[in-house]
């Protein structure tokens, strides 16, 4: 043994058996993280539901695991709503111009086929070849300029020949009457009358048998030059005044009710369930009463921390009666609750509380009683 060697330090000892133990940490909780489920369809299933008019929003375009996309699929059949609302993003689909891909719409169809569910797909936003920048400032995602609306009708056209059969039903932008979802700019309703006539061709050249929605207007009593949006009745009657009649096949509509209930008469000074009455009667005096109304957004929230929420058992009670309020409009088809799930609930505060299911797949109460009421269960909410 050499004892002129020099012995390590008790530093370095401590140092090494700290190492260690992080080593061993790290190989332990390799160990027991679970694996990646592995996604296989099963038989295909039906929508068991008495109340076909029941329909949610779903997020699953931003979902990057499979199985989140199957279990959401899953809950919302399980649940008894026969018809889903997603969104596919113009980018995320052609990114390059004229090339496309399908890989994640095809998933998320083959999920929803797989649990009965028909899909309303909304189509929208802009990539990022087709938003050139403005007087040197970076445009939005939702900013399209006119010399690009056709360049949407091709996209549009494209989706509705692929999945030819299996989606037929399409909404053509979204609430184009809000500045934020029209490129932060002046909302345009002639434009967007424009962009509807092109993609309402361009889908019935890809599926003749396609329905297309047109619209999806936000509840707003923004005056007509207010730089945030534009009232939805106004917007819906000057699309009429620019020839929107026939661009479309079903109006699609969204109906908020933020504190009040479903049963309140409508006021075109108050955004409210009913609201949507008011934009039948613009459709009506412009001759276009044979048109149904598809409402892809609606619902209460229950945020604890914001004004405009109600408590989660009045959100229970007017969304139930607002099903049946809907029942009860010869025109209005489908009343399609936003949202099921958030992906991540700290994501967006405002949209979780909306939300039927928590991100981590835990049913609210208001999942519990919409699926008492779609499948004819006794509802375990009811006074």
């Amino acid at each position: 043994m050499d004892l002129t060697a020099p012995f390590p330090s008790r530093t370095l000892l401590r140092g090494a058996g700290f190492a260690a133990r992080i080593l061993i940490l790290i190989g332990v909780l390799k160990a027991i993280t679970p694996a990646t489920p592995i996604v296989r369809l099963g038989a295909p299933q039906t929508v068991h539901t008495e109340q076909p008019a029941v329909c949610v929003h779903t997020r699953l375009t931003d979902e990057v695991e499979e199985w989140k996309i199957q279990r959401t699929a899953s809950m919302v059949r399980e649940m008894g709503a026969a018809t889903i609302v997603e969104f596919f993003p113009w980018p995320y689909i052609e990114d390059k111009r004229g090339e496309y891909n399908w890989e994640h719409p095809d998933r998320i169809l083959r999920h929803a086929e797989n649990q009965g569910l028909t899909v309303i797909a909304r189509l929208g936003l802009v990539p990022h070849w087709a938003r050139p920048p403005i007087d040197e400032k970076v445009t939005t995602f939702t900013y399209l300029p006119e010399e690009y609306f056709e360049a949407y009708a091709d996209f549009v056209r494209a989706f509705a020949a692929r999945y030819r059969g299996r989606v037929d039903q399409i909404v053509i932008w979204n609430e184009p009457n809000l500045s934020i979802e029209w490129g932060d700019r002046p909302v345009d309703p002639a434009a967007y009358t424009r962009l509807l006539r092109l993609a309402y061709a361009a889908a019935h050249d890809g599926n003749p048998a396609i329905t297309v929605l047109g619209g999806a207007l936000a509840p707003t009593t923004e005056p007509e030059h207010s730089p945030s949006g534009m009232s939805d009745i106004v917007f819906l009657e000057r699309m009429y005044q620019a020839g929107a009649a026939g661009t479309f096949d079903a109006l699609a509509a969204h109906t908020y009710g933020f504190t009040l209930p479903p049963q309140d008469a409508p006021d075109p000074d108050v955004i409210n369930f009913r609201r949507v009455e008011l934009l039948r009667a613009v459709m009506e005096r412009f001759g276009d009463g044979d048109t149904p109304i598809v409402i892809t957004e609606s619902g209460w929230s229950d945020d604890p921390r914001w004004t405009r929420a109600v408590r989660p058992g009045q959100r229970i009670a007017y969304t139930l009666d607002a099903f049946e309020m809907v029942k009860s409009w010869p025109w209005a088809e489908q009343l399609c609750i936003w949202i099921f799930r958030q992906p991540l609930d700290r994501q967006n505060r405002r949209d979780a509380y909306y939300a039927l299911v928590s991100s981590d797949f835990y049913p609210k109460p208001i999942y519990e009683a919409i699926q008492a009421y779609a499948r004819g269960w006794e509802n375990p909410y009811a006074p």
